[in-house]
């Protein structure tokens, strides 16, 4: 029997979230479990190091989605800033074999998790899950049907704001590249939006071309396919109130992810074991800009944080 279009999207998700995970990634998930207790329903796994499949290229980035955020802190102040401004990051360091494994995860509601990869306006979480993501616990087969439920309309949600930006005949390729290099000028990044999108996409092309093909079925938009060079190229037809419409929102999305991107991180430096450190090396490594730090500063993380930007600023560190 053939599937329908949402089952189809299930299945290739399925397929991916699904594969066999290191042993130094589920030691990861368990210690940071262990930190949350029976609160954590389910651990994602997602980013550079599920790309390379080496967990010890820098930090292995985690998202433990709980049922509250009460239950998943001892700490009020902790509940009340990650619904305030989710999500809450944290620093984590596992002996394991004799090596130190690094990682670094959010917390979400399951629920805040569904609604931020499904509805936000703003695609901090459905630019981030529309790509690979791997599972790494579930509590129980209804977790992961929500789970695969969130990262199915992600990619939905993600296809369906970028159409109205690409003009005349594309492929995926040009796709995934468009709609991720918007994604990634919404926050603060150090690398070139372009060549970073581009090169998620080239780590596993067949995987976003088969999501590509099956979303495009029931687009909202009218999409012609070319597939007479063996690889389907599109077009898509987008009236010029649409177009305008979404430009404006991409726009808005820019704006307000860089308010929210240094008020996240002012919040992380209380959080985050090491982040004025952290922050300085994810620079350095992306960008080659090294800004150094006085014991003067350190003290005041707040104030750290705004002279450190403003260096870099200078120094054309972002992108």
């Amino acid at each position: 029997m053939k599937l329908n279009h949402l089952e189809t999207v299930f299945e290739v998700i399925r397929k991916q979230s699904t594969t066999d995970l290191s042993s130094e990634l589920r030691a990861l998930s368990d210690a940071a479990c262990d930190l949350h207790g029976d609160s954590v329903r389910a651990v994602l796994f997602y980013g550079s190091c599920l790309r390379t499949g080496n967990v010890h290229d820098g930090l292995a980035d985690l998202y433990l989605l709980v049922d509250n955020y009460q239950s998943a802190f001892n700490s009020r102040i902790l509940a009340f800033s990650n619904k305030l401004l989710p999500p809450n990051v944290f620093y984590l360091e596992v002996p394991y074999e004799g090596h130190v494994l690094r990682a670094k995860y959010a917390v979400l509601t399951i629920d805040d998790f569904i609604k931020g990869s499904e509805r936000w306006f703003h695609s901090y979480l459905w630019g981030r899950f529309s790509q690979r993501t791997g599972i790494i616990y579930a509590h129980d087969d209804s977790v992961i049907q929500q789970v695969h439920q969130a990262l199915a309309g992600a990619v939905k949600r993600f296809i369906t704001q970028t159409l109205p930006r690409m003009e005349g005949p594309f492929s995926a390729r040009d796709l995934w590249s468009r709609g991720l290099s918007l994604s990634y000028q919404t926050e603060l990044r150090t690398e070139e939006p372009e060549k970073a999108a581009e090169k998620l996409f080239d780590a596993n092309p067949d995987y976003y071309q088969t999501l590509t093909s099956v979303v495009l079925e029931s687009s909202p938009f009218n999409i012609t396919v070319n597939d007479n060079a063996g690889t389907p190229g599109y077009e898509v037809e987008v009236s010029p109130y649409d177009r305008c419409l979404n430009g404006f929102a991409w726009h808005i999305r820019i704006l307000q992810g860089k308010v929210l991107s240094v008020l996240r991180l002012l919040k992380g430096l209380f959080t985050f074991k090491g982040g004025i450190d952290y922050i300085l090396w994810k620079i350095e490594r992306h960008s080659g800009v090294r800004v150094e730090v006085g014991p003067v500063l350190r003290r005041v993380p707040p104030v750290a944080v705004v002279v450190i930007f403003w260096r870099l600023y200078r120094q054309d560190a972002f992108r």
